[in-house]
């Protein structure tokens, strides 16, 4: 897929001498800006921001709970309210990259993600963490979008095949390492911190990429700003969060009825939703979420391999989480260091993600890393069954490797499959939908495998919970292995 410098613009940053123009006034046509590699630096690693919070509570939990005298479920409105925010507006947040400048939207988002980090940092109780997580959401999702939309618009060929499977690997690593660095720095309790650390780290890191994107990422923007769709925005935020709320709140509040009056209004929001964006194309508008882009096929075949993958990979992280601290009793950090084998793993695998895809394609990498993953889980449940409880790290190391070798390859290849389908026009709607798949895909993991694993925990206990849980998700991982067996050589 070549890129369209007819439907998109990319604007030079300060230090992009390809673009200026010729000496003497001449007038000419502006030459695209070109991602270089410190642009690209600067856009991981603001990617990697949001990703890592998603998942550095978990490890803090017990620090939390014991400071603020939270309950259960204010805990987990925690991570939901992170979560809803996050999910319901990463697509508007790719539409205003489009229509103002993406490097403008990901340097306001990424100083909106370091003021919220603060506010959660310094949070005197429980309920204002739960409002700074849900801005720090918002804040993310005006970021996150506009890295994948910048890589898609100012990049091509093999330099953007490369650019996305490292925006893939990214997110992989980001998320085991969310939970690492959560449990080495609760251990430290820098300064009398504790789990305030794991908020205040994101301030540094915040004025470093500030630093380093006004000067290095290209700007880029549609040629033809969209109008805003406010009744598109509205309902899809509303049907997100009716979807979210109860499958996270139900089980810990024991299903009252709002919790199952709300699964049904988000049925009826998602229809209205899918209603009024048909409407608004056909009519020559501009929808949040153009209905024409589920026809493609690379973006349908993306989303059907992701569902599984992020559902399991999300109900992983936070069933292991509980496993390891509240089953085996590791200590934060004892627990954040045991991850490290599946970090490395991952990391390896991403970056071989690319060379395999040439050789393999997409679709049978996808049904090896799914194989893999399989593996990884079942020699879990082996080592878990046979040393339980007095399990050392060392026994579960083999099973985490495996693991996050599956993981590794999983990340990268489903946005490379997913975005093969979408026009350079649309680069910040197709980033959204890409974006937006993937944290409903991690919330609703949580919400929906998660929730099945604590509910099974007082009836059978932790490891038969275990057992069963993980089985689900290998069902989830055949049907990867199918969808992967099935695409065409040439996707991707």
């Amino acid at each position: 897929m070549s890129h369209d410098a007819t439907t998109t613009t990319a604007r030079p940053g300060p230090g992009d001498r390809r673009a200026a123009p010729p000496a003497g006034g001449a007038s000419a046509p502006r030459l695209p800006a070109v991602l270089r590699p410190l642009g690209l630096f600067t856009l991981l690693l603001g990617a990697a921001l949001p990703m890592i919070d998603f998942f550095v509570v978990n490890v803090a939990f017990p620090s939390i709970e014991a400071d603020l005298d939270a309950s259960p479920a204010a805990l987990e409105m925690v991570v939901a309210s992170y979560a809803v925010a996050y999910a319901s507006l990463l697509v508007l947040g790719g539409r205003l990259g489009d229509t103002f400048g993406r490097r403008r939207l990901f340097l306001w988002g990424v100083l909106a993600f370091g003021v919220t980090s603060l506010a959660c940092g310094f949070a005197p109780g429980v309920w204002w963490l739960i409002s700074a997580r849900l801005a720090q959401g918002a804040a993310s999702a005006m970021m996150f979008p506009q890295v994948l939309a910048t890589i898609h618009a100012t990049s091509e060929g093999r330099v953007r095949a490369r650019a996305i499977s490292l925006f893939g690997s990214v997110g992989g690593i980001s998320i085991v390492t969310g939970q690492v660095l959560g449990g080495v720095l609760v251990a430290a309790d820098l300064a009398g911190t504790g789990w305030r650390a794991i908020f205040l780290i994101n301030v540094p890191v915040v004025l470093l990429a500030l630093a380093l994107g006004a000067r290095t990422v290209p700007d880029s923007r549609s040629e033809a700003p969209a109008r805003g769709d406010i009744a598109g925005t509205v309902l899809l935020a509303c049907g997100l969060v009716a979807l979210l709320l109860p499958l996270t709140e139900g089980r810990a509040a024991g299903w009252p009825w709002w919790s199952v009056a709300l699964l049904g209004v988000a049925v009826v929001l998602a229809s209205c939703f899918f209603a009024v964006e048909r409407r608004e194309e056909r009519e020559g508008r501009s929808p949040l979420l153009p209905p024409s882009l589920l026809r493609e096929s690379g973006v349908r075949r993306g989303l059907l391999a992701g569902a599984p993958i992020f559902l399991g990979f999300s109900s992983f992280m936070f069933e292991s989480a509980l496993l390891l601290q509240q089953g085996l009793h590791y200590g934060a950090l004892k627990a954040g260091l045991t991850l490290v084998p599946m970090g490395l793993a991952q990391f390896s695998a991403s970056v071989m993600a690319p060379w395999l895809t040439e050789r393999l394609g997409a679709g049978r990498v996808l049904a090896l890393s799914a194989v893999a993953q399989g593996a990884g889980l079942g020699a879990l449940l082996v080592a878990v069954f046979a040393g339980w409880p007095g399990l050392p790290p060392v026994a579960l190391a083999p099973g985490l490797a495996l693991c996050g070798a599956g993981q590794g390859l999983q990340l990268p290849t489903y946005f490379r499959v997913l975005l093969s389908g979408v026009p350079a026009a649309r680069a910040g709607a197709g980033s959204g939908l890409a974006a937006t798949a993937q944290q409903s895909g991690l919330a609703l993991g949580v919400a929906t495998l998660g929730s099945l694993f604590l509910a099974l925990i007082p009836h059978f206990g932790m490891r038969e919970a275990l057992g069963a849980v993980l089985a689900v998700q290998g069902c989830g991982l055949l049907g990867l292995v199918a969808v992967g067996l099935r695409m065409p050589r040439s996707v991707g």
